[in-house]
């Protein structure tokens, strides 16, 4: 796909991007690119890389930029969206076999129209269709974070389980945490535009892109904080929960050891022990065991060990 930067991302033939006077986006697919890429006439001395891709980056090139992109994707952190690019004055080309590349220029397309078209405001509004959403997702993690602390601070435990969920999303946190540091890069290796492809007004775009990255990855790294103060909540919780019922065990041994001891004494059965001839033994022996129980629970009860 080609398209020309015009008041809107206009498609037009490959034909048409040659010796035009505006700046073109163009997306191939790595055999295309390996056909076309003399075609495009870059100062490329660094081979975008197109496989194996595992971050976001731009290298600079004599008279070029190129790069990767690695984009995690919202609804599974476990994968992400990879393609290449390779940029100068005339135009950026996105080498790119999954298609991700071609959706978010789509997006620009369908929702883009611009009073001065140029090929830094189409960079700004391609990188805002990456993070798109995002300030939304942030606040649902930061509000599902906060009702798992509610379910925690509540003490039920049939819902407890639910504080798994924490971990999940601090360990999505800490991706998209990684993800934005790697655009806060790579815009500002835009933004140093060390080849002048870019004009010096126009430079803003990407200034202000870094600025929303930034409370972006600062949002992220609160809510990260919130996840891990959750974690530290419930694991004082379960501590908590664990030292009551090692009071109670305690409680319940410390009462039965001179019911225990009794019990012992009197079953040594010995011949001459004047208590097991007598008539009032056995309901001495019961009196006095119901006396240790309640002096004991009355003990406890006042030290608030119960």
């Amino acid at each position: 796909m080609y398209y020309l930067i015009r008041q809107t991302l206009e498609p037009v033939e490959f034909s048409a991007i040659k010796g035009a006077d505006e700046q073109y986006v163009a997306v191939l697919t790595t055999a295309e690119w390996m056909t076309l890429r003399e075609s495009f006439d870059m100062g490329i001395d660094i081979e975008p890389q197109t496989r194996e891709i595992h971050s976001t980056k731009a290298e600079v090139n004599y008279d070029s930029l190129t790069g990767t992109f690695s984009i995690p994707d919202r609804t599974d952190y476990e994968s992400d969206r990879q393609f290449a690019f390779a940029l100068d004055e005339k135009g950026v080309v996105f080498i790119d076999d999954s298609g991700a590349a071609h959706e978010l220029i789509e997006g620009v397309r369908r929702t883009k129209k611009w009073r001065l078209p140029s090929l830094e405001r189409f960079l700004y509004d391609f990188l805002e269709q990456i993070v798109l959403g995002d300030r939304d997702l942030l606040e649902r993690y930061d509000d599902e974070l906060s009702a798992i602390e509610d379910v925690i601070e509540t003490k039920d435990d049939d819902r407890l389980e639910n504080v798994e969920r924490a971990n999940e999303i601090r360990g999505f946190l800490r991706i998209l945490r990684v993800h934005y540091e790697q655009l806060l890069d790579f815009t500002q290796e835009l933004e140093e535009n060390e080849n002048n492809f870019f004009t010096h007004d126009n430079l803003r775009y990407f200034r202000l892109f870094v600025k929303r990255i930034e409370r972006y990855r600062d949002t992220a790294r609160a809510v990260g904080d919130h996840a891990v103060q959750i974690r530290d909540i419930y694991k004082a919780h379960l501590d908590i929960k664990q030292n009551r019922i090692m009071t109670v065990l305690t409680v319940v041994t410390t009462i039965f050891m001179p019911l225990t001891l009794i019990v012992g004494w009197y079953g040594m059965n010995f011949r001459h022990m004047p208590e097991l001839e007598t008539d009032w033994g056995y309901p001495l022996i019961i009196v006095i065991s119901a006396l240790i129980l309640i002096v004991s629970l009355f003990y406890f009860k006042k030290k608030k060990w119960l």
